[in-house]
């Protein structure tokens, strides 16, 4: 897949002194915030940089708008250009394993128009499991301009989502668990089920048992039911989930998929909204 890179690949590019590469670590856990940090401090791929999903790769919650809003975009290039990221840098980004908040940067990144723009296949784990140095030594960076454009039309809000699910002008999936989606259970928000009309396809169902990434044959018969010529709107629960359900998507082809970032803490957030239970 053209947005992966893999660890051989990627060690070559070191190996090489391929110069304007800039490394992220974005580790983190939804149920201790400060454990991908303390993670990164511990130990980290070298020269990698470290960003924070509630702290730099999200906006304050508010009563609306979900529990993992978009940045403010101003701020997100300017921080982007203090880790040394201009319009010619190659960006590497790794998690733990192949987990969800690479690919939340990975669509900040691609929104923003940058086309350079990598996720380490595997992550962290990988990149140690086959023999590679790691460091706690803290890497000086140079800062950078970084200009850029955030593409307002990745994204859908409550109103447009709902008009366009109204006209049935496009098709809505749901990237959480299947137990969450059905409301069997619901660990993070007080309304459990999903938004009405939304058809699920879990984010971990683009990687195989093993954890690795899908082939382009597997993602496909995975994404079978979607046709590429109808608009697709991407959720989960807060717009994080959603985006390796959308980095699949655009490397098969699904040129017209945009990410409702509220996602269901949104969608909750609203009391006339319902909520549904059954398969959709």
């Amino acid at each position: 897949m053209t947005y992966l890179i893999s660890v051989n690949r990627f060690k070559k590019r070191l190996e090489n002194n391929q110069n304007n590469t800039v490394i992220v670590d974005v580790r983190f856990q939804l149920n201790d915030p400060d454990a991908g940090r303390k993670a990164y401090l511990d130990n980290h791929i070298p020269g990698a940089v470290y960003m924070d999903l509630n702290k730099d790769l999200s906006g304050p919650p508010g009563k609306h708008g979900g529990n993992h809003p978009l940045p403010d975009m101003k701020m997100f290039t300017a921080k982007m250009g203090k880790i040394g990221i201009d319009h010619d840098t190659t960006v590497v980004i790794y998690d733990q394993a192949n987990d969800m908040f690479s690919a939340r940067l990975w669509w900040l990144l691609d929104s923003l128009g940058h086309e350079k723009v990598y996720v380490l296949d595997g992550g962290y784990n990988r990149w140690v499991e086959e023999g590679n140095k790691a460091t706690d030594e803290i890497p000086e960076l140079e800062a950078k301009e970084f200009r850029a454009e955030f593409h307002e039309d990745n994204i859908v809000d409550i109103e447009e989502l709902k008009e366009k699910l109204g006209e049935e002008q496009a098709l809505l999936i749901d990237s959480r668990a299947k137990e969450r989606y059905f409301g069997k259970t619901e660990p993070l928000y007080g309304k459990s089920g999903h938004i009405p009309g939304a058809k699920n396809f879990f984010w971990k169902d683009v990687l195989t048992s093993d954890g690795n990434w899908k082939k382009k044959e597997e993602l496909e018969e995975n994404f079978s039911s979607l046709p590429k010529d109808k608009e697709i709107i991407v959720s989960c629960g807060s717009g994080v989930s959603a985006c390796p359900n959308i980095l699949a998507l655009k490397s098969l082809g699904y040129s017209n998929v945009k990410l409702y970032p509220g996602s269901f803490s949104d969608w909750i957030s609203y009391e006339d909204n319902k909520v549904e239970t059954k398969e959709e």
